[in-house]
């Protein structure tokens, strides 16, 4: 890749650099405004439907994880949600369009396998004792609950697997006059699961959904006259189609979907052996900018009302890749997309699952979290909403700035994609410099960037803020296939009462370089860079 080489830093670091190629990177950012914002609470992740009889390439990865299911009373469970304070959680999935709920004249039976139900199930139920128990849960935990209401009530299937026929609003309705006389608190109400464009397994036509998404919109304007807040409409929680999308919001009309929920898993199949491959090559993680885009200007053009969120992103999907996406590797994929989302106003990013199948959070038996729960919870901890502008010269260090979180200053995350070139990197504002990226790593020696990087510290900066916040995140034993993640060299597990560990930083004296090793993850706050837009 030609790197340039320093002798001064291979001198600074050579018992960790041996062999390992080093090269400069040169990162501008943009602090005088917010390029976009997300939501405070922007990490969010899904509970499924999936009963333990879901099985791809003979693997059945699900056990008791379903929300019909899942073990409410493990600590290692409500431990790992309350250490977000407010953690989202979308419940949803593939079954959500065939729940029925046990209440008022409804009476339902649990899923069972079936050859010709839709993904091999049939028609399930979600009885209110147990609706009674996830509240109660999501009450002691603090939860923001985002609920999939099935949408194919009352339609009709014909030949080409599009369901067609208005929406059967009864049902539904009911449930969420039950949750209101309960004083349930839900944050948002979607509309239906992967129904856009082609569909997944089954589709509606974007015209009838409108009409039907507006119905539900009068409902919950009716229902919720006297309970506040009023909930936020979500729709349609499926893959992106530019047309299907621009409908829906023109039939639908102003004001009546809140949020636009589309779906990412760009890695393709979890039986795929290239994921790897797959996450470690820039140019191909960069691929998904277009959908982004494409919402953000249907938005802009069709729907300025409305905000996007990923209501559901697992990477690799059916299931996920085993030992692939429960694994640190995977981290490069999850971070690099929080971080892509993030810049196309994207205000939440929901992941598929928090327990349940390969890609979830926490593993599905033991409920201990897997490399990415740390990923989510360090993002969570140190990324402010305010998203700047920043501009790398090296494809293979991708690099992410935002607003530090409850604090002044910028918080950086470097994802070093490569396996061979670390990197020592040259930080600086953008309002600081004359020069264009390519002339300044031409023209520049290291040790003349490093005064510049630094001359943002200030004169007048407090002792506490001559020094930045380190989180570097690396695979035990060097496998980026470990399960287990090291932070600053420890090993992340939990506590011995089952708790969510200190996500401790390592404080390195500003005036050292910064540096970042190859397959490696650092997140960097710095106290004292002069930020405008952030205040």
């Amino acid at each position: 890749m030609g790197w340039r080489t320093s002798g001064v830093i291979f001198l600074v670091f050579l018992p960790s650099i041996l062999a390992q190629n080093i090269g400069s990177a040169v990162l501008l950012i943009d602090s005088t405004a917010k390029f976009a914002e997300t939501d405070t609470n922007y990490i969010c992740a899904t509970i499924d439907w999936w009963p333990k009889e879901k099985c791809n390439y003979n693997q059945c990865p699900w056990g008791s994880s379903s929300l019909l299911n899942l073990d409410l009373s493990h600590p290692f469970l409500s431990n790992a949600i309350q250490a977000f304070k407010n953690l989202r959680l979308r419940l949803g999935g593939s079954l959500q369009d065939q729940v029925h709920y046990d209440v008022g004249n409804i009476s339902c039976t649990p899923f069972v396998k079936q050859k010709d139900g839709l993904f091999g199930f049939s028609k399930g139920c979600l009885h209110m004792k147990r609706w009674d128990e996830l509240n109660s849960f999501f009450k002691k935990t603090g939860a923001l609950v985002t609920f999939g209401v099935n949408a194919l009530y009352g339609r009709h299937k014909n030949r080409r697997g599009v369901w067609q026929g208005e929406w059967d609003s009864s049902n539904a309705h009911d449930f969420i006059k039950y949750t209101i006389s309960k004083g349930y608190h839900i944050d948002s109400w979607e509309f239906g699961n992967e129904l856009s464009g082609k569909g997944v397994g089954a589709s509606v036509d974007a015209e009838q959904y409108g009409k039907d998404v507006a119905n539900l919109n009068s409902i919950i304007i009716e229902e919720y006259k006297s309970f506040h807040p009023r909930p936020f409409v979500l729709a349609p929680g499926g893959f992106f189609d530019k047309d299907w999308y621009s409908r829906l919001l023109l039939v639908s009309g102003p004001q009546v979907v809140d949020v636009l929920t589309h779906h990412i898993y760009n890695l393709g199949a979890g039986v795929d052996h290239n994921l790897i491959n797959k996450i470690l090559n820039p140019h191909y993680l960069s691929k998904i900018e277009a959908t982004f885009g494409n919402l953000s200007r249907i938005i802009q053009t069709d729907g300025p009302w409305a905000s996007a969120w990923v209501g559901e992103a697992g990477g690799a999907f059916n299931n996920g890749g085993r030992h692939v996406s429960d694994t640190f590797v995977n981290s490069f994929w999850y971070l690099d997309q929080l971080g892509l989302a993030a810049k196309f106003d994207t205000k939440v990013y929901c992941r598929q699952t928090l327990i349940g199948g390969n890609y979830a959070l926490l593993d599905t038996t033991t409920y201990v979290p897997n490399p990415d729960y740390y990923s989510a919870l360090l993002w969570h901890q140190l990324m402010g909403s305010g998203v700047l502008s920043i501009d790398s010269n090296e494809p293979y260090l991708r690099s992410y700035a935002h607003c530090s979180k409850q604090k002044k200053g910028v918080t950086l995350l470097l994802i070093n994609l490569s396996n061979e070139t670390a990197f020592s990197v040259d930080v600086e504002s953008v309002t600081h410099t004359d020069l264009p990226v390519e002339e300044k790593s031409k023209k520049k020696s290291f040790l003349h960037n490093l005064k510049k990087t630094v001359s943002w510290v200030g004169s007048k900066a407090a002792d506490e803020d001559l020094f930045r916040e380190e989180y570097h995140l690396t695979p035990k034993d060097g496998d980026i296939q470990s399960k287990t993640m090291l932070l600053n060299g420890k090993p992340l597990k939990l506590t011995d009462g089952g708790g969510i560990p200190t996500l401790a930083p390592e404080f390195v004296d500003l005036n050292s370089p910064v540096f970042i090793d190859p397959l490696s993850i650092k997140f960097i706050v710095l106290p004292n860079f002069g930020a405008p837009g952030c205040r």
